[in-house]
């Protein structure tokens, strides 16, 4: 028979976990500590206080507890929260960064720090600044004392969660009697770091103290850690996608109609082809400090005060290095194989070239800083014993932004060596690869560089091969702030309570971007070998793969992208190109005030022998956006063949747009947990949540403009972003029904179904617009000139004839007859005759680019733009078991959720106009093996997600990304060799798994990396 002493021992520990899990303010969480605590530690320990806390909640939540003072289960937050049923993670660099909750990414989970909306905010590589998502790399976990993952939706939750709201917990000084102290050193091995140092420090500690009295205490904890980490992998540009028919279109992967063509494709069916390979390498330095320093003052019972100050900074410094062969298409193009899958897709390819054609070794330096800064004040009143105050205020702000060398994110040089006279690729397996033929003496340069930097070939590829061709600088910086202000409220009675409040909140997100485009410099054929002299050295990038074996005899050259930079500035060629101007190219400004008013009430009472409790509650909430951009004006400059760029024109003056948009929600919730017995809860609960659009779609401003991959007189479609000011939330209508049965100390089950009707999706819609007044001059009076002149000498319109005939209209065929000086020095006093060395010479020149003028039509871009009426159902079931197998030491802890939706990509779908998909949803299961007895700890833990839709628009042919099934395994050991002392082992990713993603099928790879495990070995100190 169920004890009714038993249930009334645990509907007061209820209303306390209820009152702390759903007032999510600081005051809140301030008020409903325990009056007394045992402290346990050890991973059993945190564990069972999880459990607690999962059991108590009102709804479905879930928690992470600190295993002791300044000892989180894992250093990555994330890495911890992948543990947790329904979530997953993405990762950057091998380490934990974004979560996924239930099939909905990082922006749309709510993350809060003490209940505080934190600002999210990230910019790289010159770029970004659009997501909400928050970057859990930023926040170490030595001070964090735990972390609640609210599943359901309550009426005092600040919205903005639709999959989840994340809160992080940290330490109080009056949680804690006295001095408490903890210490700990690490040296972090990252077995995939080269030029780093091998061994890296961490250095945290956390110090809390308060008076005897406890009515004044003082908390701070710091951390410092250097990571030095490498990566190497595949990656492609782009894969088209094209309909299989005559030989003669334009379209078609070749012009070339004699060559051989292996399993060719039937009439009409759809096939694919990559536009180029290239492996990458990174070197990769990161520092991160944490700081929180908390004050809390308790002069009674009924009050008490606490300020903090939190401060994250996360700084990253890479060099990025490729070697880059692409396709040229063409009469080179000899022999192609294809596979039998739906969409044909090209597994081998050869080329051969009738004077060598380049390879390329671009190499970035890019540098970023991430600063997190919050300062908060929290009041709490007990006005009597049935009421409680509590007003909550904090101003935080993210700062994300470039500090590399002269005011950039990023610095960009385009290396290239002209050397290749045959080349093949091999697609199909999982990495594809890539065999060139060198010939240094078939380099082609025009008489004009010969002359001013003279080259003799020696035979062999080396740095005196290897000049610049293009230089990129680019910039963004994103300052996003929240300014947040909560007064909560609660009403005790027989039996129940009753939440009230009201929350004020603006966010504010300010991103610009600076570029300069492509500065020309050796330009694309690489016209000055040896420029950089030794700053340029060979690098064996093909052997820095572990687990695959690309082919032999390719090249690879490092170099330092600044180093290239600060010695071209010396160069008297380029004393009129450089410094370039790196002029504004977008400043957005996007700004929401958010007001809200919510009311909850919380019963209890007996159905039957069964105790139950009732927690219902709505939520009124307004919100204005008011949205701004500055754009910059573009020109179109056509540079060779297929390389065509949209720049920015610091000539001509910005335009500034702006909108506004309002919305309002009512979100009602219900939850309803029944006790059927002693050991088994079961749950209910129904509840409205939002998700806000990203910042990027929130804008008025065009960007991310692309060429399309070649000259629209063929056909190519340039490409752009639009962004939607008045994009309404994503709103979810959520049931969650589970069953959990507590059936020992410290173990449980339980099963969970859920489901999320979820309309506004935010898709996107592809339409052909006019931007900017920007004018293409790919496909005005002067191309189609030249097509006429083509085809009245019988010669095949490609994207090499078309670039030569034009230019040599332009700038070699004078008015008065006669031609330029420079094509009578190379070539004599003829016309252009279609040879190939004339096309290289054509492409080559540096200042015969063909600019946009007046006469050109208004370039028409395929324009990515989001809106809302999508609807969508996702649903899924999530399976846990946490068992300890009583005092042997011994326990398990696993999870497996089941995510599905109703609409996915498909494959064989339009090339042209983006779909609407869910993406992020996944199969996920974890494994946890623990042992522990009085001075040894031990975990292995099994992590696995399956593969999943991450983009569903990727390049100029609407290509989905999946991401492929990853696994990892992490070890844990610990052994305490006093009280006080504890030192341990943690290994991450231990047998080094890798990580690949595709596009339609899996031969059409978008990337590959190969990845390795890290270690750390640490001593912990505590007082």
């Amino acid at each position: 028979m169920y004890k009714n002493p038993t249930f009334k021992k645990r509907l007061i520990a209820s209303v306390i976990a209820s009152t702390a899990l759903t007032g999510f303010s600081g005051a809140v969480y301030a008020q409903n500590e325990p009056v007394e605590e045992v402290i346990v530690t050890g991973i059993r320990a945190s564990l069972e206080r999880s459990m607690d806390t999962k059991r108590n909640a009102a709804g479905v939540v879930d928690a992470i507890s600190a295993e002791d003072i300044g000892k989180f289960p894992d250093t990555n937050l994330a890495e911890s929260l992948q543990r947790i049923t329904g979530v997953s993670i993405s990762r950057n660099n091998g380490e934990g960064s974004e979560v996924t909750v239930r099939g909905f990414g990082a922006g749309n989970n709510m993350v809060t720090l003490n209940g505080r909306t934190m600002p999210a905010g990230g910019t790289f590589n010159g770029g970004g600044g659009d997501s909400r998502a928050f970057d859990f790399a930023n926040l170490a976990s030595e001070g964090i004392s735990g972390v609640d993952v609210y599943k359901t939706g309550k009426a005092n939750i600040t919205t903005g969660g639709i999959g989840a709201t994340i809160n992080i917990k940290t330490a109080k000084p009056l949680d804690k009697q006295g001095f408490v102290a903890s210490v700990g050193v690490k040296a972090v091995m990252d077995t995939t770091n080269r030029t780093g140092d091998d061994v890296t420090p961490e250095v945290a500690g956390l110090f809390s103290w308060s008076n005897d009295s406890s009515t004044f205490g003082v908390a701070l904890s710091a951390s410092h850690q250097e990571r030095d980490s490498g990566t190497v992998g595949a990656t492609v540009n782009d894969w088209g996608i094209f309909t299989w028919d005559s030989v003669n279109e334009p379209n078609r992967a070749w012009n070339n109609p004699d060559a051989q063509v292996i399993n060719a494709p039937d009439e009409g069916q759809l096939y694919s082809r990559f536009f180029d390979l290239r492996y990458e390498f990174t070197d990769t330095q990161r520092v991160r400090d944490n700081a929180q320093l908390t004050l809390q003052f308790a002069p009674t019972e009924d009050f008490s005060a606490t300020l903090d100050y939190t401060f994250a900074e996360n700084e990253i410094k890479e060099h990025l290095g490729q070697t880059g062969n692409w396709m040229q298409q063409g009469g080179n193009f000899q022999a192609v194989e294809f596979d039998n899958q739906e969409i044909a897709t090209m597994i081998y390819a050869r080329e051969t070239y009738a004077g060598a054609i380049d390879e390329g070794f671009e190499q970035q330096w890019r540098e970023q800083t991430n600063t997190l800064e919050s300062v908060g004040l929290n009041l709490s009143y007990q006005v009597n014993d049935a009421l409680s105050l509590s007003l909550d205020v904090h101003d935080s702000e993210m700062h994300s932004r470039g500090t590399g060398p002269y005011g950039t994110g990023s610095i960009r040089m385009a290396l290239a060596a002209p050397t290749v006279v045959e080349r093949e690729w091999w697609f199909g397996g999982e990495l594809p690869t890539v065999l060139n033929v060198y010939d240094d003496s078939r380099r082609q340069r025009p008489q004009q560089y010969v002359d001013e930097q003279p080259w003799t070939p020696n035979g062999q590829v080396d740095p005196s091969d290897i000049s610049s061709t293009m230089l990129n600088m680019n910039q963004a910086d994103q300052k996003s702030s929240v300014t947040q202000i909560q007064f909560d409220g609660r009403l005790e009675f027989d039996n129940g309570h009753i939440d009230f409040g009201i929350e004020s909140r603006e966010m504010e997100s300010d991103t610009r971007r600076y570029a300069t485009g492509n500065v020309s410099l050796g330009n694309w054929d690489g016209n000055y070998p040896g420029e950089f002299g030794d700053l340029v050295r060979p690098f064996d990038i093909q052997g820095e793969f572990d687990d695959w074996t690309p082919k032999a005899g390719g090249y690879g050259f490092i170099a330092n992208a600044v180093d290239m930079y600060e010695a071209a500035l010396k160069i008297p060629r380029y004393a009129n190109t450089l410094p370039p101007a790196m002029p504004q190219t977008a400043h957005n400004i996007v700004v929401e005030d958010m007001l809200a008013a919510y009311f909850q009430i919380g019963v209890e009472g007996n159905l039957g022998s069964m105790p139950f409790s009732i927690l219902t509650g709505l939520r009124y909430e307004t919100t204005d956006v008011d949205s701004s951009s500055l754009s910059s004006a573009y020109y179109f400059r056509w540079e060779s063949d297929n390389d065509i760029s949209i720049n920015p024109d610091p000539s001509k003056p910005q335009s500034l747009a702006s909108a506004e948009a309002d919305y309002d929600n009512l979100l009602p919730s219900f939850d309803l947990t029944l006790n059927l017995t002693d050991d088994l809860a079961g749950r209910f609960s129904f509840g409205k949540t939002i998700a806000r659009a990203g910042l990027g779609s929130l804008g008025v401003s065009a960007s991310n403009f692309g060429s399309g991959g070649g000259p629209t007189y063929l056909g190519f479609i340039p490409t752009a972003s639009a962004s939607n000011p008045g994009l309404l939330p994503l709103e979810s209508t959520n049931f969650d029904l589970s069953l959990e049965w507590y059936y020992a100390e410290g173990s449980y089950a339980s099963v969970g179904v859920f489901e999320k009707r979820v309309k506004n999706f935010i898709g996107s819609e592809q339409v052909n617009r006019e931007l900017l007044g920007i004018r293409n001059s790919t496909n005005g009076p002067r191309v189609q000139a030249a097509a006429a002149q083509l085809r009245a000498a019988g010669q095949a319109v490609t994207d090499v004839t078309l670039h030569s005939q034009t230019v040599f209209n332009e700038f070699v065929a004078l008015p008065g007859g006669g031609f330029h000086a420079d094509w009578v020095a190379e070539f004599g006093n003829v016309p252009y005759s279609y040879t190939s060395e004339q096309d290289q010479f054509l492409l080559s020149h540096p200042d015969w680019n063909l600019y946009d003028n007046e006469t050109d039509p208004l370039a028409v871009f395929r324009t990515n733009t989001p809106n809302n009426g999508k609807e969508a159902k996702i649903h899924g079931i999530e399976l846990a078991v946490q068992h300890f197998f009583g005092d042997t030491g011994f326990g398990v802890q696993a999870n497996y959720t089941l995510v599905r939706g109703d609409v996915g990509f498909d494959n064989l779908g339009s090339t042209t106009e983006s779909q609407f998909a869910l993406v992020g949803l996944s199969d996920t299961a974890n494994v946890s093996g623990i042992y522990e007895n009085d001075r040894f700890q031990a975990r292995v833990a099994y992590n696995w997600r399956g593969k999943y839709l991450n983009e569903t628009s990727r390049g100029g042919f609407a290509n989905p990304r999946y991401i492929e099934a990853y696994s990892q395994i992490d070890l844990n050991l610990s052994y305490a060799v006093t009280d006080s002392l504890t030192l341990s082992l943690e290994g991450l990713n231990v047998t080094g798994e890798n990580s690949r993603s595709h596009g339609r099928n899996k031969a059409m790879m978008w990337d590959m990396y190969d990845l390795g495990a890290r270690y750390q070995v640490g001593a912990r100190y505590t007082f």
